[in-house]
């Protein structure tokens, strides 16, 4: 019996592997990417909507009490409204809770959410940098293996 934990996985040359294989492993790296690219991209959005609220949220001041504004009912559906409390705001803080927070609260919580996912971004970045480069290698041994198989051949012909 093996003494690694059951979570660790086994490392494997890729200069060992026969071009099925390698064309496994790239189909697996292209996966792995394009998933990554994926959540980098709905997190950018999640941040922007976030600085959205944060602009929105600067927007509740005394010059603009009593000022017609529009209310999001849906993501598609506004109604107009005024604006009468100056000092308070509904936060949205997830799967379909509201809280009354003050305008401070509510800043501070969106920039906690913008510098989270920032956070997450950078990590995310970086991990998609370094899948970028397994890929660039994988392709370049690829392209190596290939060369050999038709050296091989010509030889073989010659």
């Amino acid at each position: 019996m093996s003494s690694s934990s059951p979570n660790q996985t086994q490392q494997i040359n890729v200069t060992d592997l026969d071009l099925p294989q390698l064309a496994d492993v790239r189909r697996q790296l292209e996966e792995e990417l394009s998933h990554l690219s994926n959540s980098f991209s709905q997190l950018r959005q999640a941040q922007a909507k976030f600085r959205a609220c944060i602009d929105n949220t600067k927007q509740v001041r005394p010059e603009n009490k009593d000022k017609t504004v529009l209310v999001p009912l849906t993501n598609s559906l506004y109604v107009p409204g005024k604006l009468c409390d100056l000092e308070n705001v509904i936060v949205d803080v997830g799967t379909g809770y509201y809280v009354k927070k003050s305008r401070a609260q509510a800043l501070k919580h969106y920039e906690s959410k913008v510098d989270y996912i920032r956070t997450n971004l950078e990590a995310l970045q970086e991990t998609i940098s370094k899948k970028q480069d397994n890929m660039n290698y994988l392709i370049n041994v690829m392209q190596a293996k290939l060369q050999e198989q038709a050296a091989g051949k010509s030889t073989k012909a010659g």
